[in-house]
């Protein structure tokens, strides 16, 4: 049974008061129907405007990430992002009634606990995931910053901070199952140096700021007159540095490496904007937000090649230009190296190939027979014998030719090959044949999955 997208029972809102804005802020969250996604809507303008929640529309990332639309923007909204997907929360309508959403303790906490509170309910529609088939990569050697999304069958996240501070070691935080966001990340708050502070009050920075909503390390020696100003302008009987753990005792930390489970937090929300829940464990080092939404951009770049590539090919299994007879008499391969079944589809500069994966198949027998997997390299020789009907289909004698490999490049496994597929191969022409070359683009599917690509090139000599 296919998981189901999930919405929220009823309306539930939070109110309190923007980081940066110092504004009173109520945000309400909505259900939505199937399909909605994630959105959010202005109430105190009259545009009417609705804004997806989109990578695309990000236009600020330097304390917080923003998103705006003809208008309408909404601030600091990563720590609600996270909220929805680690309760895995498919469509909802975010209503606001200033640009920024409430800052609260600086974590996802009450988020969190207001949506848990409504509850959430499955809708018809299947959810669908973006199941990574390739390693994407982003780095920021300036900022040391490293970010790679590997395949995996779940969403894990490993994070890693090092920001060469005496009292802010290097940490790690890690997420295994998104289903226990609640439990061990939604708490973790948001934190700041003392340094970084004191710039941010001296310009007006951080209105809605304040000691409760973020874990302050201190990283230098401070004068009791500086620790009394500060209590003076948060309103604190008395403020003090913790000496063994170099924070303001303005709060207990709920986990030792709580500033990296709020980096994964942050990494969770602001990846939430890809669009779609994902499928892949990330692995981040020294992240940030701008990181996060340049990763999140890469991450729907891919996203949409993937679509087109489904999109654009569309085979009917049901056609045969050649049947298995017609190619025994252009290709020389006979059992068990005999690899494609028809050819369905040709054109001057493409070919496309079947073949049906069965048990019977010789391989199976040594090639993990307890889980049979088709070798990749055979599949690379199937796809070769396809682009070889293309090219042999060129001259009017083909079986006194043969095709054999010059080189192979960029081949890319993108998930297994197991009995009961049909392999279908589309190879497209690099270039025009010359002299006996022949160089293509080769793309493997099952339905509407890639799972193998490559370029490869050969060359067409009479026997």
């Amino acid at each position: 049974m296919s998981e189901k997208q999930k919405t929220i029972k009823s309306s539930v809102s939070v109110s309190g008061v923007g980081l940066h804005t110092g504004l009173e802020v109520t945000l309400t969250f909505n259900p939505a129907p199937p399909n909605h996604g994630i959105k959010f809507k202005r109430t105190d303008l009259d545009n009417n405007v609705i804004v997806d929640a989109d990578v695309d529309l990000v236009v600020d990332t330097s304390r917080g990430t923003s998103i705006e639309y003809e208008g309408s923007r909404f601030d600091t909204i990563e720590h609600v992002m996270a909220a929805l997907t680690g309760l895995e929360i498919d469509n909802v309508l975010i209503e606001m009634n200033q640009s920024e959403t409430p800052i609260l303790d600086g974590s996802s906490r009450f988020y969190v606990e207001a949506l848990s509170k409504v509850g959430t309910v499955e809708q018809h529609a299947p959810r669908k995931y973006f199941e990574l088939n390739q390693i994407i990569t982003y780095t920021n050697a300036e900022k040391k910053v490293e970010m790679i999304a590997m395949p995996s069958k779940d969403y894990r996240l490993s994070v890693m901070i090092d920001y060469e501070s005496r009292v802010l070691h290097s940490q790690n935080a890690t997420l295994n199952d998104i289903r226990r966001f609640k439990e061990e990340i939604a708490n973790c708050r948001t934190f700041v140096f003392l340094h970084e502070m004191e710039y941010l009050l001296n310009n007006n920075l951080i209105k809605g700021g304040d000691l409760s909503n973020a874990i302050v390390f201190v990283n230098r020696a401070v004068s009791k007159e500086e620790l009394d100003h500060l209590a003076g302008i948060f309103h604190k009987p008395k403020v003090e540095v913790l000496p063994s753990e170099g924070i303001l005792n303005n709060l207990d930390l709920q986990f030792p490496n709580e500033p990296a489970r709020h980096k994964l937090l942050d990494i969770i929300g602001d990846l939430t904007l890809v669009g779609m829940p994902i499928k892949a464990h990330i692995i981040a080092t020294r992240p940030g937000h701008y990181s996060n939404v340049q990763f999140a951009k890469l991450i729907k770049k891919h996203i949409k090649k993937e679509k087109k590539h489904q999109e654009g090919h569309k085979f009917d299994l049901t056609k045969t230009l050649y049947d298995i007879n017609q190619i025994q008499k252009m290709l020389p391969h006979r059992f068990p190296f005999l690899l494609i079944d028809r050819i369905i589809e040709m054109g001057s500069d493409y070919v496309v190939g079947l073949k049906n994966v069965t048990i019977n198949e010789a391989f199976f027998v040594g090639h993990f027979p307890q889980e049979p997997v088709m070798p990749g390299v055979l599949q690379i020789e199937a796809m070769a014998q396809t682009g070889g009907i293309l090219s042999l289909s060129t001259v009017d004698d083909p079986h006194n030719y043969t095709t054999l490999f010059v080189k192979i490049e960029n081949v890319k496994f993108r998930s297994k090959v197991v009995p009961g597929d049909t392999l279908v191969f589309h190879n497209q022409l690099s270039a025009p044949i010359r002299r006996g070359l022949i160089s293509m683009k080769g793309v493997a599917y099952v339905g509407n999955k890639v799972v193998m690509e490559a370029e490869m090139m050969a060359q067409v000599t009479r026997k």
